[in-house]
């Protein structure tokens, strides 16, 4: 939604102060411009990708016009799943979990957390773990290590769209550029025109500038922008995930295992102390 009013404000400041200076709108609609700007540049998309990374490009525009889902509610609802998974394997011992790691679709202790589960790569990424502390010889410092990559992995993959994007953001006003330098080239080809003539195909030469610019600068890197903020966000979220789980492999007591998981979250998405003990004595 934010990225929609963005381009709506952009949009109305440009164009309303154009038309508030005196120019005439039509001088800007010209189709040829907008066919060889954005046609080369998705050209230069389609040439310089794998058909992988076009359809998380595609899907990361989508994304962007999402609000981020990684918010407070999610964050204390996760910490909640990892709350009651460690007191059933303080209680019980790590077997009692086994069958809830193995099949968190048909386990009540998943089932509490909805929205936790509409993620497959969070549930994934917390019942693998789960699973290597139950059933693997690895030490805790080995885990650590392997979270660590397995987080980074994520995060390459998730902010390869954005990485797209922001590369055709910047290619945007030098495709301007040339259908500028062809629009010149049309014009000094056409000096027997009388002046008022010239002066229109100038103009529209210099459109072919204009679009490029904005197109990269208020449209297209704001998009960039926004995917950045969202991959930044679900990457501290399976880093708190990691830090309540390694606690609880160290042998914290499960309040303090996700305590640390708590603290590691920013600040704007992050559960107040008081706000966390209270939803876990609710949801007990």
């Amino acid at each position: 939604m934010m990225v929609a009013i963005g381009w709506l404000i952009a949009l109305a400041s440009v164009f309303g102060g154009f038309v508030l200076a005196g120019g005439h709108l039509i001088i800007v609609f010209q189709p040829v411009e907008y066919l060889m700007i954005f046609g080369a540049a998705i050209a230069a998309l389609v040439a310089g990708n794998s058909p992988k990374t076009l359809k998380a490009t595609l899907g990361g525009f989508g994304t962007a016009f999402k609000g981020s889902r990684y918010g407070k509610k999610l964050n204390m609802e996760t910490l909640g799943l990892l709350y009651a998974i460690f007191t059933r394997a303080r209680k019980e011992g790590l077997m009692a979990i086994e069958e809830d790691i193995d099949d968190p679709e048909n386990s009540e202790l998943f089932k509490s957390a909805p929205t936790v589960m509409k993620d497959h790569h969070t549930v994934e990424f917390i019942t693998d773990y789960l699973r290597l502390m139950v059933s693997s010889t690895l030490d805790v410092h080995q885990i650590d290590n392997l979270m660590d990559l397995d987080i980074d992995t994520h995060h390459e993959e998730a902010d390869l769209p954005r990485s797209t994007i922001a590369k055709m953001g910047e290619a945007l006003p030098a495709f301007g550029i040339v259908a500028a330098v062809l629009g010149v080239v049309h014009t000094l080809e056409s000096v027997h025109l009388p002046p008022e003539e010239l002066g229109k195909l100038i103009a529209i030469a210099l459109v072919g500038t204009f679009l490029g610019i904005l197109a990269a600068y208020a449209f297209v890197n704001p998009v960039a922008a926004n995917l950045e903020h969202k991959v930044s966000d679900s990457t501290k979220y399976q880093q708190s995930i990691k830090a309540s789980l390694i606690a609880f492999m160290n042998g914290y007591p499960p309040q303090v295992a996700v305590e640390f998981g708590r603290k590691v979250l920013f600040a704007s998405e992050r559960p107040s102390f008081s706000e966390l003990e209270s939803y876990l004595k609710d949801n007990k």
